[in-house]
């Protein structure tokens, strides 16, 4: 009987404790569930909730296309922030339920700046509660930023409403607002690390148009008027061309030994193309190619530049598997060949490339050759780097002549060393005085010997009659058969 009374006994007080800490609890204030009950109309608690997730680097496009849809007509909206350590974990719905067990109240809204631009910043909101009122219909929206310490990856918008389908509508509307004003548009960017002296937003890195003008373009005649039609010449008759059905999406590789003068084309041609949006991919970037040809195709006319393009497409018989090649392929595949897109890839390395890059239109239509200098180009490239120098040069020919081999990148070093030398020895104020002796000096230092590496580095010729730096870099293994996938 003891037992008995010890068990009721028990269970009541279990009871009391309960409704006691349920009391409590209704006793505690939780200032957001009542901002967002007062502005709803509504218990939050039972309202559906509609959310979209966004990568890192399309958080500015996201509070640009805020911005405007709160701009509209027949639109209110007040933006509050929340404090506590706890709510960059918790969703919206967490935040309704819980949010005061986890002393999170209002305080004020995170911002952080990004950039939209080379030197332009925009205030985005990294943690804010907009409440808006859309022509009577109210709806709360909270915006979160991607925060590595609460393992988000990506931005999110989390919208509360009593209509679902409005609230489905504003997400729709800022999709279509995302595209119209993004700000990646006509802009040059890569994809990677951020580099000092660029400012970065997630993995994304804008970039000022490069300023080369055509003149600064040392190749053989006719090859440079070949590259300017491929990228050029489609873009400005892209209209005629579908028209007549013609495919418009294209892609150009330039190869040839480091040193020739690709990547200086590719700058040109950026430069050139201020209304294109360039997205840039080399190093570690490269396998950003899905995101890369996504931006590509929304925001056409652009050019993707892969930039040592032997680093992930290398032909399939050299190694096992390479998935970053199939992403490759898949994604030059993936985009309309109506599509004015550009292609553009360089590398040092052709006789590695998988031959399935130009097996379909619009992946590889064209590729040239960046030879080594000629001598009218070795002359020419002389004349080209020295021109802000006092140059006084008489025998240009024998230059020319003892510089057989080499690339554009030796001749520029080898002016930029004579102009040392010369700076070293006279003293003096303005630009050096380069003469013969100066150049013929600064050529004795790089084909020495001991300066082996140096030429190769810079593409001289290690050996008379040698054409190149080929000669450092062991020979391919031969491919094995493999069934042709394409």
């Amino acid at each position: 009987m003891v037992d008995e009374d010890v068990s009721r006994f028990a269970n009541t007080y279990s009871r009391f404790l309960a409704a006691m800490s349920q009391a409590f609890e209704s006793t505690r204030e939780s200032p957001i569930r009542d901002r967002l009950d007062g502005h709803l109309g509504a218990d939050a608690s039972v309202l559906p909730v509609v959310s979209e997730g966004y990568p890192s680097y399309d958080h500015p496009n996201l509070q640009v296309a805020l911005d405007a849809y709160l701009e509209g007509d027949g639109r209110t909206s007040e933006l509050i922030g929340l404090s506590g350590q706890q709510r960059r974990w918790m969703s919206l719905s967490d935040l309704v339920a819980t949010a005061h067990h986890a002393g999170v109240g209002i305080g004020s809204v995170d911002l952080v700046n990004l950039p939209v631009g080379p030197d332009v910043t925009l205030a985005c909101v990294a943690f804010g509660l907009y409440l808006i009122e859309d022509h009577g219909r109210r709806l709360a929206a909270l915006v979160r930023a991607a925060d590595e310490q609460s393992g988000h990856s990506d931005v999110t918008l989390e919208i509360v409403s009593a209509d679902r389908e409005h609230a489905q509508g504003m997400l729709g509307e800022l999709r279509r607002l995302m595209v119209e004003l993004n700000v990646f548009r006509g802009q040059m960017i890569s994809f990677g690390e951020t580099h000092m002296g660029h400012m970065g937003v997630g993995p994304i890195v804008f970039h000022a148009r490069p300023n080369v003008g055509r003149g600064a373009i040392v190749m053989p005649d006719g090859l440079l008027d070949r590259v300017e039609r491929q990228v050029f010449g489609i873009a400005e008759q892209r209209d005629r061309l579908r028209a007549g059905g013609q495919h418009v999406k294209r892609g150009l590789l330039l190869h040839g030994p480091p040193g020739t003068g690709k990547t200086l084309t590719v700058r040109y041609i950026a430069g050139r193309s201020a209304d294109h949006t360039v997205v840039v991919l080399t190093g570690g970037g490269l396998g950003m190619i899905r995101p890369a040809c996504s931006l590509a195709r929304m925001l056409q006319p652009s050019i993707v530049v892969l930039e040592d393009v032997d680093l992930i497409a290398q032909h399939r018989g050299y190694i096992d598997t390479n998935p970053l090649l199939f992403d490759v392929l898949n994604q030059m595949d993936g985009i309309d060949e109506d599509a004015d897109v550009s292609f553009l890839l360089t590398t040092n390395r052709a006789d590695l490339l998988e031959p399935a890059l130009a097996a379909r239109p619009g992946r590889v239509d064209l590729a040239l050759e960046i030879p080594l200098p000629d001598d009218e180009g070795r002359r020419r490239l002389l004349e080209l780097y020295g021109r802000d120098l006092d140059l006084r040069i008489s025998d240009a020919d024998a230059i020319v002549r003892r510089t057989a081999g080499v690339t554009a990148s030796f001749v520029k070093e080898l002016v930029r060393k004579a102009s040392l030398l010369s700076a070293l020895e006279g003293g003096g104020e303005g630009a050096p005085v380069v003469t013969d002796r100066h150049l013929m000096l600064a050529l004795d230092e790089l084909l020495a010997e001991e300066s082996e590496m140096t030429r190769a580095l810079l593409g001289g010729a290690p050996n008379p009659g040698d054409k190149g730096t080929e000669w450092l870099l062991p020979a391919p293994a031969r491919p094995a058969p493999y069934p042709d996938e394409d």
